[in-house]
């Protein structure tokens, strides 16, 4: 799968501390990576709508990340995938009267021009699901082999006989710990996110499904001892990380929507495949980004666009500060008033920047480095950055090197372009 263009990182004297990231599942303090490189899996979208501002959050935040742990001297291997079949895909496909690949085709192509607009460093592998459903085979098969699955008959397939294959996720000790939810709090959001919890002949209301024997009039591939059919959502991310990075990963990131049921499924799947006890050694998430008192999201409808911001003539580095002007794991509302904030704190840097010297900059890029390596503290390094704008207009600074130091610090640490 094409990612998009890597922009340019400049350099900057000096190197961040060491990055630390909260963790869902423990709920502290984590390293964010494990040794001299560090590996990342980020859930990337489902193709079937365009960019809006939760999805934004979601990948300029682990865009801070990368860059604070390039900054630190460590190497990051990064993989983010791209659900190009799923049921949501399919049924919007069907109801706008379009193939579901052009649908895929489409969303994809302004998703990529969304992240090259708002200067987000592209993963290092961008793995569409279609295009990997060969490799998952082979897992799901072994997973029915050793125990980890079983199958239930799928009445109303294509071809008689046929069968789903699902998780049992009973024989898994650590099922849970990543979201600590009880049972009920489980099946509440279970079905709301993908999950069958009435779905007939299941062991258990929560197992997941690994492979949807094909049903008329759906895509389907060639599964083997299987049989024609598709994969699962779940298990799709789980054989992708353990085939490009090696579990455990170092982060497992995504929204916070994804905390359950699918990076517990995730979780639960690459352990069953791996043998580790460990499937992330943290779980980072984007916290939901609402419109008018509701979660903003493809199936309310309730959308502010990236590409319609641009279309409008917002500058996409105006978003980025929005949208930094948060901190990552907060749930908050958006309002047209934020971006006019935005655009008051660009033009105020910009002002400062373009001056004949300033203050020195060291300690605000140290104070830059120092909120980022504090899990992604974005505000309170956009404060630092107010600081000296604000001490450059009122009192100006004599270092005429500053500005250009400082300049070259937001773009390479948080990816604002002057």
């Amino acid at each position: 799968m094409k990612s998009w263009p890597t922009p340019f990182l400049p350099e900057v004297p000096g190197s961040s501390p060491e990055v630390m990231v909260r963790d869902t599942a423990s709920g502290r303090l984590v390293r964010a990576a494990s040794g001299d490189t560090a590996t990342l899996y980020v859930c990337g979208i489902t193709p079937y709508d365009a960019t809006h501002l939760g999805h934004a959050a979601t990948y300029v935040t682990f865009d801070l990340l990368v860059r604070a742990l390039r900054d630190s001297g460590v190497t990051v291997r990064y993989v983010q995938n791209i659900t190009d079949i799923d049921d949501p895909l399919l049924e919007r496909a069907k109801r706008d009267g379009i193939d579901w690949r052009e649908l895929a085709l489409r969303e994809i192509g302004l998703f990529r021009e969304d992240m090259t607009a708002l200067a987000v460093i592209p993963p290092d592998e961008y793995l569409g699901a279609v295009e990997s459903i060969p490799t998952f085979i082979a897992p799901i098969e072994r997973l029915v082999a050793d125990g980890w699955a079983y199958s239930v008959p799928a009445d109303d397939a294509t071809r008689p006989g046929a069968a789903d294959v699902y998780f049992d996720v009973a024989r898994d000790p650590k099922f849970g710990h990543v979201s600590h939810l009880d049972r009920a709090g489980m099946l509440e959001v279970f079905e709301e996110r993908g999950g069958d919890p009435d779905r007939a002949g299941k062991r258990n209301q929560l197992d997941a499904l690994l492979w949807r024997a094909a049903r008329p009039g759906e895509p389907e591939w060639d599964g083997a001892s299987l049989g024609p059919g598709r994969p699962g959502w779940h298990i799709e991310c789980a054989c992708l990380a353990l085939d490009h990075l090696g579990v455990p990963v170092d982060v497992q990131g995504g929204g916070s929507d994804l905390v359950f049921p699918h990076h517990e499924m995730s979780a639960a799947h690459g352990r069953a495949l791996s043998g580790s006890d460990s499937f992330a050694g943290a779980f980072v998430h984007q916290g939901m980004v609402g419109l008018d008192g509701e979660k903003m999201s493809k199936s309310k409808g309730n959308l502010v666009l990236v590409s319609a911001l641009r279309r409008e003539g917002v500058d996409p580095m105006v978003i980025r500060l929005a949208l930094l002007a948060r901190h990552h794991r907060d749930d908050w509302m958006y309002d047209d008033g934020l971006l006019v904030a935005a655009q008051q704190r660009l033009d105020t840097w910009r002002k400062a920047l373009s001056g004949n010297g300033g203050p020195v900059a060291d300690q605000t890029v140290d104070d830059i480095r120092a909120a980022l390596a504090n899990d992604l503290d974005s505000p309170r390094a956009l404060e630092a950055v107010d600081r000296w704008a604000s001490q450059t207009l009122s009192r100006g600074g004599d270092d005429l090197g500053a500005p250009g130091v400082l300049g070259r610090a937001l773009d390479a640490l948080l990816g604002v372009r002057l």
